[in-house]
């Protein structure tokens, strides 16, 4: 009897399995190759955005939410928001749409893969597994500020024992640098050329915010040393 059970629960994993990938390949297929990335430019979805009127700001928390899980860029999800809303409102609905994604992106990971990717795993890994689960907000965070690749990193951390909690925490505070730096120029730029007042580009903020990128770059090597003195 146990060893029926065992049976379906493998070829049950081996399915959702299935499903899992075809999910992520059809959604590269329609993004990358299919005539709807014609729609996905920022003149677009900026015309669809201003018909929303009073519910532009939630449809774009949706639409970038929905981008993350299809693999849509986030530079023009993320371009959008900075030029529709500008460098800090457009920030505040970026950084909510990326969780609100990455959050949807991780459970159909968990939910599809984690059981095939256990079975996969076996004793020889299983090791690393228990340890993203005892340091996952660390690790999230560390591979968030190494700027990992943001969609795929999500459905992997589905596939891993971390727990959500510290998955969202550490991507909420891994992400806030990078896409501040990026809404912000971006949002600052759409002001220069609109207004022509090119000296914008030369503030104190812009420098400041191009400073902050330089240094996450160096935040992994810091929390190494940090971890060994």
């Amino acid at each position: 009897m146990d060893d029926i059970e065992n049976l379906k629960s493998r070829r049950r994993a081996r399915i959702k399995a299935m499903v899992l990938v075809a999910l992520v390949a059809g959604a590269v297929i329609v993004v990358r190759f299919s005539a709807a990335k014609e729609l996905l430019t920022v003149a677009r979805m900026g015309s669809f955005l201003q018909a929303a009127g009073f519910w532009a700001p939630l449809l774009f928390m949706v639409i970038y939410a929905l981008g993350v899980c299809l693999f849509v860029p986030g530079t023009v999800l993320g371009a959008l928001g900075a030029v529709f809303f500008g460098p800090y409102w457009g920030f505040v609905y970026v950084w909510v749409g990326a969780l609100a994604g990455a959050s949807a992106a991780f459970f159909i990971g968990r939910y599809l893969g984690r059981e095939f990717a256990a079975a996969l795993i076996g004793d020889r890994l299983k090791k690393y597994d228990d340890a993203i689960a005892r340091n996952g907000f660390a690790t999230v965070l560390y591979l968030r500020l190494l700027y990992f690749p943001f969609t795929p990193m999500n459905f992997g951390m589905g596939l891993t024992r971390v727990s959500f909690r510290g998955y969202f925490c550490g991507t909420a505070l891994g992400i806030l640098t990078g896409t501040f730096i990026f809404i912000f120029f971006i949002g600052t730029l759409k002001s220069a050329w609109v207004s022509g007042n090119w000296h914008a580009l030369l503030s104190v903020k812009v420098f400041f915010s191009l400073g902050l990128f330089v240094f996450s770059l160096f935040i992994p090597k810091i929390i190494k040393v940090l971890k060994h003195p």
